[in-house]
This record gives C-alpha cells, sequence and structure tokens, in this order.
C-alpha cells in the first residue's frame, strides 16, 4: 500500500492571504513577522522609535507577552528607550492601572520621570522588606540588594494576573528557578500592557520562554545599540541604533560640540558591527 503524501504548505501568495490571516497568532511562517495576541483590542504599544517599531511583530512592544531587555549594566538608557510607551500606557489605561516596578537600582528621580513624560502619581515601586528572622539573606547585585528570587517572582506573577497594572518592569537577577519565565509567560498572557524583565547581559545565551528578547549597549553619549535577539518572526541580521532624549535638555557635550544638536539627529539609524 502506497504511504501517504505528505502536507505541503503553500508558499505565500494572494490567495493564501485568507489562510495566513486565519493562523492563530502564536503560529508564524518563518519568513515574516509574526502576528502578536490582541489585546484589549490592540496588538502592541508604539515604542516611540520608528526604526525599531519596524522590527517588532505588530509594529511596537508587545502586549500579554515577556519583553526580556539584556543590559550590560544599569543605567545605559534603558529608561529613555521605554519611557515614551511606558508614559503611553498611562495615558490609555483606567485610571486604577498604573505603572509598577520591581526593584529598580536606584531611587527614581522624580523631576527625570517627569521631563520623560511619566505621572508618578500612578507608579508602584515594590521594595525588598525588612529582613525577618528565619528569611533567606538578601542578595547583591552590584551595590544594590535585591528580592529574594522567590519573593520577587511571587509579587509580579500577582501583578500580572490581577489585572490591576497597565505596565511592568522588574529588575530580576541573573539566575533564575527553571521554570520562572515560563510561569511569568503564562502569567503574562493575561496582562494588558506591556511586561518588561531586565536582567544581566550574561544571561543572554540562556534559553527564555520570553517572545521577545533584546540585548542592549551604549552607542555613545545618547545613543542605544539594540540586538534583537529573539522575536516571532526571522532574525535580525543588524543592530539597531537609536538616539535617546538627553537627560538635560542643556547637555554639556552639545555645548561642547560633541553631539549633534537633537533637532537635526535622525529618529534612528541601522547599522551593521
Amino acid at each position: 500500500m502506497p504511504s501517504a503524501a505528505p502536507a505541503v504548505v503553500p508558499a505565500a501568495s494572494p490567495a493564501g492571504i485568507g489562510e495566513r490571516a486565519a493562523l492563530h497568532p502564536s503560529v508564524w511562517r518563518a519568513h515574516e513577522l509574526g502576528r502578536p495576541l490582541v489585546t484589549d483590542g490592540r496588538q502592541a504599544i508604539a515604542s516611540g522609535h520608528r526604526a525599531l517599531d519596524a522590527q517588532l511583530p505588530g509594529g511596537g512592544w508587545p502586549l500579554g507577552a515577556l519583553t526580556e531587555l539584556l543590559l550590560p549594566h544599569d543605567g545605559i538608557g534603558e529608561l529613555r528607550l521605554l519611557a515614551p510607551a511606558l508614559a503611553a500606557v498611562q495615558r490609555r489605561s483606567q485610571a486604577s492601572r498604573g505603572l509598577m516596578w520591581f526593584d529598580p537600582p536606584a531611587e527614581p528621580c522624580a523631576w527625570v520621570l517627569t521631563a520623560l513624560g511619566l505621572d508618578l502619581r500612578r507608579l508602584v515601586v515594590v521594595r525588598p522588606r525588612p529582613l525577618l528572622p528565619g528569611r533567606p539573606p538578601l542578595q547583591r547585585r552590584g551595590s544594590r540588594t535585591q528580592l529574594p528570587a522567590a519573593d520577587i517572582l511571587w509579587a509580579l506573577e500577582q501583578a500580572l494576573k490581577s489585572g490591576q497594572v497597565g505596565g511592568v518592569l522588574a529588575w530580576l537577577p541573573a539566575r533564575l528557578p527553571a521554570d520562572a519565565l515560563r510561569r511569568l509567560q503564562l502569567a503574562a498572557q493575561a496582562h494588558e500592557g506591556p511586561v518588561f524583565l531586565l536582567r544581566p547581559a550574561s544571561e543572554a545565551r540562556q534559553p527564555s520562554a520570553a517572545p521577545l528578547r533584546i540585548t542592549l549597549a551604549s552607542a555613545g553619549p545618547d545613543r542605544l545599540r539594540l540586538v534583537l535577539l529573539k522575536r516571532r518572526g526571522p532574525p535580525v541580521a543588524e543592530p539597531v541604533e537609536l538616539w535617546l532624549p538627553p537627560v538635560l535638555p542643556d547637555s554639556p557635550l552639545h555645548d561642547r560640540g560633541l553631539l549633534p544638536a537633537p533637532a537635526s539627529a535622525p529618529d534612528a539609524v541601522v547599522r551593521s558591527g
């Protein structure tokens, strides 16, 4: 008896557009950008950087999914990168849904965050509680103290499941339990906003359940280089370089002629290397 012929999936064509639309958002063709899950009528939220949005499935940061940002060290521009989307989350979310940050590496600077467009009245910062008898010692990351992994992961998972948070940032330690990111990804699927996990760049080669993984590195004053390690779509061959808003309006770097004026700087450039 002859064996059954293998199933063949036709290549993309005008006649196959309906077939592609019928695919579940978690399934995509290898040569095309995937379609993110639709959350609250929206698929993604714009990052505020056109060149980056062009490389992200759905044209922006995904909603209802983890985005893992891998940093060589804290303070290279990650908050300036995320600020446009976080401010948009606050504008679009219901009054009770603001931002929740888990164990940021330093005390948030009120005037800088306000200058970036964030409403501090709708920002909750989760900090380590005092060490009690019988509790494990707090972990150290650089010069700061972190919540034990079990504590911060539990609090983060509960926040995602609550449905009462608009956007989440969590600074997580390098070593996590094997199933920790899978549990967070499942919890994020019920969440209506973006979820950003900030972790050390040393974790870039470790497996992760996050659908979107990006390494960040400085590309010069007020510039950031992003390498998309993982996305729902084909690999990205070249890094994306972005101009970030300066921390100070009258930066000494501009005064000394070391940087072009912000108004003349391009929105973003894509370069190899």
